[in-house]
């Protein structure tokens, strides 16, 4: 018996130990610095993916991703503020026919145009050391007082991103191959609309082989992943059967940078409606293939259920390799921690291992968005964002934040909406959500909550979706 107890000792301290680890990789938000080698690269750090059917009046026949990147952005943050990586290529892959190989890649390139302004300063010409030297916008176009911008140009790739055919992207209004991305919300003072300034920097996009234009915008936007940060990092401070919405979002201030895309339904479909995407950035490394640093598909994944040793080598991984990460999904630890955290509030572990209903959550849930080919063993199961593209979208004022949790099929895990509270979502499946015998998930319908939530009203209804950042002057 004193063995026994001193076994259960040694391992409650192992435990807890563990929990430690995992909450704080849970206190970066999603995939906010959430491996070691990332976290000293923050410009490449994909924070979070969206990919839902449009529901702008008139969209209905597209989809819109969103790959955004570098995190916790603070709105003061000058002089240099937040341009991307010029040694870096950002991009968002699509597989199409379930084989988690991506058959279509869209992949940013961007670049830094100094303008080289100086002042007369007792007869020498001196360069300045700010981004402006006044007014900036209201449109694109106007670049008079800007010292420093980024531009991009977008290629498009049909099979392997770095042997496939490969052609450019043009504005489908000039034909142009390189695009503008607006400066970071500096302050009222220096860019008065904002809101202005940056829509005009949505263009109108030609994408090889698709008869149908679509949209791209690139640039600063406010944070729309909710967290409650600071009691997470705490051991979960908070109470997870509480309220949803007791603490506001507590990295709501920040901004992130946003790559998104309009695309035609049709351009990106194959035989099977479901598609599902991933985002990757990786550096430019000379002569030699480039280095793939950061991945990022379902929310939540690479924080909350790789282990810490495999991190980076997540980060570093192709989906179509994703078996050798299984153990972590049909074994994971949170449910494990959350029981020995809150066990005197009735939290209880599922059982049912391996967890088939995690397995599917991530990588395909059958009958609303698992590929046929997968369902029919065809291709092995792989862990991305999956969206069914035959359920029709719902307007904003009709979603809901629960999604596929509350019957909202057009929702998370069917992809993912800006108003879905992934979070919550997650924790909830996690604890059993998915499973119907509560004999072996006893906390299946329990409504567990990190308290602060989302909901598509926070949002705009038009593309980019995301609000405009808050200016640098406004924050103190």
């Amino acid at each position: 018996m004193n063995t026994l107890k001193n076994n259960r000792s040694k391992w409650t301290k192992i435990a807890l130990a563990a929990a430690i680890a995992s909450v704080s990789a849970l206190s970066y938000a999603s995939s906010h610095r959430e491996a070691p080698m990332i976290a000293g690269m923050p410009r490449l750090d994909a924070t979070d993916l969206y990919m839902f059917r449009s529901y702008e009046e008139g969209r209905e026949d597209y989809v819109t991703i969103i790959a955004n990147y570098f995190p916790l952005q603070a709105a003061y943050g000058g002089p240099n503020y937040f341009d991307l990586e010029t040694a870096g290529l950002y991009e968002i892959h699509v597989d199409n026919d379930g084989d988690s190989i991506e058959d279509i890649t869209f992949s940013f390139d961007f670049s830094t145009i100094l303008a080289g302004v100086t002042v007369p300063v007792d007869g020498v010409s001196v360069p300045i050391p700010l981004i402006n030297a006044g007014g900036i916008g209201p449109d694109a176009a106007d670049t008079a007082n800007v010292n420093s911008r980024q531009e991009y140009q977008l290629s498009v790739i049909r099979g392997e991103r770095r042997t496939g055919q490969r052609e450019f992207a043009v504005n489908a209004d000039t034909s142009a191959t390189t695009f503008r991305k607006p400066v970071d919300y500096i302050g009222t003072k220096s860019i008065p609309n904002y809101a202005q300034y940056a829509s005009s920097h949505i263009y109108p996009l030609s994408i090889p082989d698709c008869n149908t234009a679509g949209r791209v915008f690139v640039g600063q936007r406010n944070e729309g992943f909710a967290v409650n940060l600071g009691q997470v990092f705490d051991l979960v401070n908070l109470n997870p059967l509480g309220s949803e919405d007791a603490v506001a979002n507590p990295i709501g201030a920040a901004s992130v940078t946003s790559l998104a895309l309009e695309v035609p339904i049709s351009c990106l479909t194959a035989e099977d409606p479901v598609i599902g995407a991933w985002t990757t950035s990786s550096l430019n490394m000379g002569d030699q293939e480039p280095m793939q640093v950061s991945r990022l598909g379902f929310p939540l994944v690479n924080e909350l259920v790789i282990g810490l040793p495999d991190k980076d080598k997540f980060n570093g991984s192709h989906p179509h390799d994703d078996a050798q990460f299984v153990h972590y999904v049909e074994n994971p630890t949170l449910p494990f921690l959350l029981e020995l955290l809150f066990s005197d509030a009735g939290a209880v572990a599922p059982t049912n291992f391996p967890r088939a209903d995690v397995i599917a959550a991530v990588t395909g849930v059958p009958g609303l968005n698992l590929p046929e080919t997968i369902a029919s063993d065809m291709f092995p199961r792989s862990e991305m964002l999956r969206l069914n593209t035959s359920i029709a979208p719902k307007p904003a004022a009709q979603q809901l934040n629960m999604g596929v949790l509350a019957n909202d099929t057009a929702g998370f895990p069917n992809g993912r909406r800006p108003g879905d509270d992934v979070v919550d979502i997650a924790l909830r499946v996690m604890m059993g959500a998915l499973v119907e015998d509560a004999a072996v998930a006893p906390n299946n319908t329990a409504p567990f909550t990190d308290q602060t939530t989302v909901s598509a009203a926070d949002f705009k209804t038009a593309f980019p979706y995301l609000n405009e950042p808050l200016p640098g002057s406004a924050v103190q």
